[in-house]
């Protein structure tokens, strides 16, 4: 069994990295097994497709516009998902989009693909995320450990100091 989990977005447009950021606290929390492996994506699109190939499991966090409340965390599975992400859920989607449809083509796609995300409160320039979402971060990465967990994957807790 083979899984990623996925940290999409752009940390330089505010709320935009909230993928990323909760990927980082993922790895704060958990000492992960060797068969999941945690993503730093970025921005990035086709360079993810060796990364992504042939997976039991797709985790995505993600920023995720979808007209609800600011910090509205949404949690999409199986036909929930748009077909290759066609309707456009963040904002640097065509990458993922191209991704994974070249991996349909080359019949490596994910057996399964689950998506986690934030409806955003500004995609302005700036490097931190706005309170309302960087409040949601922790859920995220619970969320994706959860999802890991459900399907057999073994996560450590990683001791806390406590300052």
């Amino acid at each position: 069994m083979r899984a990623v989990v996925l940290g999409i977005g752009n940390t330089i447009l505010t709320d935009e990295g909230v993928g990323v950021r909760a990927v980082e606290a993922l790895q704060q929390r958990y000492a992960l097994p060797e068969n999941v492996e945690p993503v730093d994506g970025g921005t990035a699109g086709m360079e993810l497709i060796e990364a992504l190939s042939g997976l039991d499991l797709l985790v995505v966090l993600d920023t995720i516009v979808a007209g609800k409340a600011p910090g509205t965390v949404i949690s999409l599975a199986g036909d929930d998902i748009p077909v290759f992400f066609r309707k456009k859920l963040s904002p640097h989607q065509i990458g993922l989009s191209d991704v994974l449809a070249s991996l349909e083509l080359l019949g490596e796609l994910p057996k399964e693909t689950l998506v986690f995300g934030v409806q955003p409160v500004s995609l302005e320039l700036g490097t931190e995320l706005t309170p309302t979402v960087a409040e949601k971060v922790p859920e995220l990465a619970e969320l994706a450990a959860g999802a890991l967990r459900q399907r057999g994957y073994v996560l450590e807790p990683l001791a806390v100091e406590v300052a």
